[in-house]
């Protein structure tokens, strides 16, 4: 007769809660409202005043901008005929088309809205990482769409070509953006590999480099790319401003992301290196499937830090004469129909980077948790 064995005890549960138990410990949102805002005096005094202040500024400001603000008119004068005090949106609505295309040529706009398409299609597979067909995807994100942007927006084979002088606005900020964000990352990944490299002439040079670009100001190599380039090359040769720019944008931030990295591999025990040695892969392959996922995982923190760094100067490019959102505002204020509205151009522009910026910042946060989770379920 086979030996039976008893019934695995059952699993042990938390204790309901009884009756005379506060409410504070029964209830998790309650209890976590106490702890952090009333839990002491002081606590309960900068609540209070918190609550005051946050409840003064936003509702004058609610009042300004939302209740009283005026978001059809024709000037300036015509808003405060409809609302004396109040926001007067109409110098944003009423322009909207000079932020988002600034100076590129009405009729051409749609090849700016196919862009912009394209780019967010290009973005989902880098962004999805479970995306069907991923690797294929990337492809298309890799190499087709940097050759149709350039296709639309600058023209020919079939396009009526449009000079980069008329690249502006919210449209120029991501141009600028989104190539340096692109390319700095694998650049500054190669420069920091040339600068931990065991040959000399390689690691001298990533070096001098990344200490040269680190050690001058983003305005001042904007500045040579702008002017002092221009003495160099042969007499009667263009180089076209714009590239001038992304270039200079994207050693700028190669340098920076280079050091980003730099960290993240000096933060990997000397034991994954080992291991990878002792599977039998090679410098290429251990670096590819064991040594650099880790680096760009504690590494994002500072990437994305990079990044929104990168993308918020783009905003000195107005120094050199082109119009980025902050260029087309300043050149709106001057005409006589809309002068004195500044708060309300420039608190527009600020929201189009704070909102771009904390995009970033929270997918950067997603991406964290994720690679944390996957971590605990491998353990």
């Amino acid at each position: 007769m086979s030996e039976q064995t008893a019934p695995p005890p059952p699993a042990a549960r938390a204790p309901a809660p009884d009756d005379d138990t506060p409410l504070l410990a029964r209830n998790p949102v309650v209890s976590w409202v106490w702890t952090n805002f009333f839990s002491t005096p002081l606590n309960i005094a900068l609540t209070v005043i918190s609550v005051w202040f946050i409840w003064s500024v936003g509702s004058a400001f609610l009042e300004w901008a939302v209740f009283n603000g005026v978001l059809f008119a024709d000037s300036r004068a015509h808003c405060r005929e409809i609302v004396e005090h109040g926001a007067c949106w109409a110098v944003v609505s009423s322009r909207i088309d000079s932020f988002l295309y600034g100076l590129y040529p009405p009729a051409q706009h749609w090849r700016i809205n196919i862009t912009f398409l394209l780019l967010v299609a290009a973005l989902v597979p880098v962004l999805w990482d479970t995306m069907p067909h991923r690797k294929r995807a990337l492809l298309y994100s890799a190499f087709v769409f940097p050759v149709l942007a350039v296709w639309l927006l600058v023209g020919g084979l079939g396009l009526e070509p449009v000079s980069t002088k008329k690249f502006s606005g919210f449209m120029l900020t991501l141009v600028i953006g989104v190539t340096g964000i692109t390319l700095s990352l694998p650049l500054g990944i190669l420069l920091a590999l040339a600068r931990r490299s065991s040959l000399p002439v390689l690691r001298i040079l990533s070096v001098v480099f990344i200490e040269f670009i680190r050690g001058v100001p983003l305005i001042t190599l904007l500045f040579i790319a702008s002017v002092l380039l221009s003495y160099f090359l042969p007499p009667g040769a263009s180089f076209d401003l714009i590239i001038r720019v992304l270039i200079m944008v994207t050693l700028f931030a190669s340098a920076y992301m280079a050091e980003v990295i730099r960290g993240g591999f000096q933060s990997i025990p000397a034991g994954q290196y080992e291991a990878a040695q002792a599977l039998g892969l090679g410098y290429w392959r251990s670096l590819q499937k064991v040594i650099l996922p880790q680096v760009l995982k504690v590494s994002i923190p500072g990437i994305v830090n990079s990044f929104i760094g990168l993308y918020k100067d783009t905003t000195l490019v107005i120094i050199i004469g082109l119009f980025d959102p902050l260029g087309i505002g300043r050149s709106l204020l001057s005409d006589a129909a809309w002068a004195g509205l500044s708060a309300e151009v420039y608190l527009f522009v600020a929201l189009f980077y704070f909102c771009s910026c904390f995009a970033m910042s929270r997918y950067s946060l997603y991406v964290e948790r994720k690679l944390e989770r996957g971590q605990s379920h491998d353990r």
